[in-house]
């Protein structure tokens, strides 16, 4: 990487090195930006290290010394705890800094964040991503904005790096939800797509046949479609977790409650798969197949590899 080079990208702070923040951050490696990571879990930001990632060792570190500050973490829990409090992030903003939050995390912690940051002089934007683990290796993901219109467009060279397509939504907090709007439908479409398999091959549709068919029908979506092989070989390895749908769930229908939505079909799909979890199948959450196909009689426990 040239000097010039670096003068023109801004450095990047990015916490949060699970699946999809690892993935994101060696997107951006690739495009040429100086990063720094941080993650709770040492080992994770380490491995990070060894493929041209400065490590910081504190949230605040981290943005003290890079212009962005992104991060893509689990729930409200977690974005509070590196953001918030005497190490977190925003304690070591600085004038030049901006923030970008890719968390999936209610709208209200998106405004609170907002807010925080607003305080400190510092612009930030809410960037919920829709895709999984393949949509950020190929850069394809689909960005949902909020916030300042401005703080948008200043941010999208870099959101271009990791989606084909970002939408600016509104204010902050939209963007997180437009994707609680849009995991009600995954969540739920993968409670049907269980639900109809389970139906199919208890009734006596022979499996391989059955998935076939499902496969070259236009009611299945292609993230479902993608789904169909973890069911023929009954392993289901993690592109994204059920416990994380779960917890998307959980967010959807607090947020609904507070606003009088009614959801039946989602708070029925929510009770589904708190009773996977609570059976121990936190693999991806397509094995929600299996376990509808379980409580049919269909499936044979001891066959199944979850990891």
């Amino acid at each position: 990487m040239t000097m010039e080079n670096n003068k023109l990208k801004p450095s990047i702070g990015f916490i949060g090195m699970g699946h999809m923040g690892s993935h994101m951050v060696q997107r951006l490696l690739d495009a040429g930006y100086q990063l720094t990571v941080y993650d709770r879990t040492k080992q994770k930001a380490q491995e990070l290290e060894q493929r041209g990632a400065l490590v910081a060792r504190t949230p605040k570190e981290l943005a003290a010394d890079c212009q962005v500050v992104m991060a893509c973490v689990t729930n409200d829990e977690a974005q509070q705890d590196v953001m918030f409090g005497p190490d977190g992030a925003l304690a070591g903003v600085h004038g030049g800094s901006m923030i970008i939050d890719l968390s999936t995390v209610s709208p209200d912690a998106s405004r609170r964040l907002y807010q925080a940051a607003q305080e400190k002089g510092v612009p930030m934007i809410d960037a919920a991503v829709s895709g999984s683990v393949p949509q950020v290796e190929q850069g394809s993901l689909v960005i949902f904005v909020g916030g300042e219109q401005t703080t948008y467009q200043q941010c999208k060279p870099i959101l271009d790096v990791l989606g084909t397509n970002s939408i600016y939504m509104g204010a902050s907090g939209m963007g997180t939800t437009m994707k609680l709007v849009v995991n009600t439908l995954l969540g739920l479409g993968m409670q049907a797509l269980a639900e109809a398999i389970a139906l199919g091959e208890k009734a006596g549709v022979e499996k391989g046949l059955l998935l076939d068919v499902l496969g070259q029908t236009a009611v299945l979506t292609p993230g479902q479609k993608s789904k169909l092989d973890n069911v023929r070989r009954e392993q289901y390895p993690t592109n994204f977790a059920l416990s994380l749908q779960h917890k998307d769930l959980r967010l959807i229908l607090s947020e609904a409650d507070e606003i009088s939505v009614s959801m039946p079909a989602t708070a029925a799909a929510q009770q589904m798969y708190t009773a996977a979890l609570a059976k121990g199948m936190d693999a991806d959450f397509s094995i929600m197949i299996e376990f509808m196909k379980q409580l049919a009689g269909v499936s044979e426990e001891e066959h199944l590899s979850i990891h």
